[in-house]
């Protein structure tokens, strides 16, 4: 089993083609792009933390759909485009506001929101985050996993660690 985190993919919601700037034509090929792109890493078995902003603007059943699309055991911690049908959605194992685990022997703090400190800090705690859209200049031991900072794809805790080393290709970057 694989640990990924993503964020603010915005199923259904507008606004991010234009505020964002994301490259696709049009709503349904950014959806239809974005769960290609999830399913493409994440195995039936593999753990996703999708650090809030998971849809904005589709109904109920359209969301419970997405969700039924995208592979993987799926946890939520809620962002602030988060309705209610998001959050009761029954294609969730996990939903809340904020968790601390541990990966690969490393603490994490997980939270849709950047943090400017964090339990844990001080003893090599990181805080994974989503909410800036890859806008934020990052500090030391925090990451934006969402996925205009993470190139539309949920990656593992590795990926993250070594994206700051000068020359370090995305994992969705082809090889040479």
């Amino acid at each position: 089993m694989t640990v990924f985190f993503t964020s603010d993919t915005h199923f259904g919601d507008p606004r991010v083609l234009r505020l964002d700037r994301r490259p696709f034509p049009d709503l349904p090929a950014h959806d239809d792009a974005l769960v290609a792109a999830w399913n493409a890493r994440v195995g039936p078995e593999d753990e996703v933390w999708h650090l809030g902003d998971f849809a904005l603007g589709p109904s109920e059943a359209r969301i419970c759909e997405i969700l039924a699309d995208l592979r993987g055991i799926k946890r939520l911690i809620s962002g602030n485009n988060d309705g209610p049908e998001t959050l009761a959605a029954p294609g969730w194992a996990w939903v809340g506001a904020y968790a601390e685990i541990t990966v690969e022997a490393r603490r994490l703090v997980l939270c849709h929101y950047a943090f400017r400190t964090w339990n844990g800090i001080g003893r090599g705690a990181l805080n994974l985050h989503g909410h800036s859209h890859g806008q934020l200049k990052p500090i030391p031991r925090q990451y934006d996993v969402g996925v205009d900072a993470q190139g539309f794809v949920p990656v593992t805790l590795a990926e993250l660690l070594v994206s700051r080393r000068r020359g370090a290709k995305h994992p969705a970057e082809p090889s040479a």
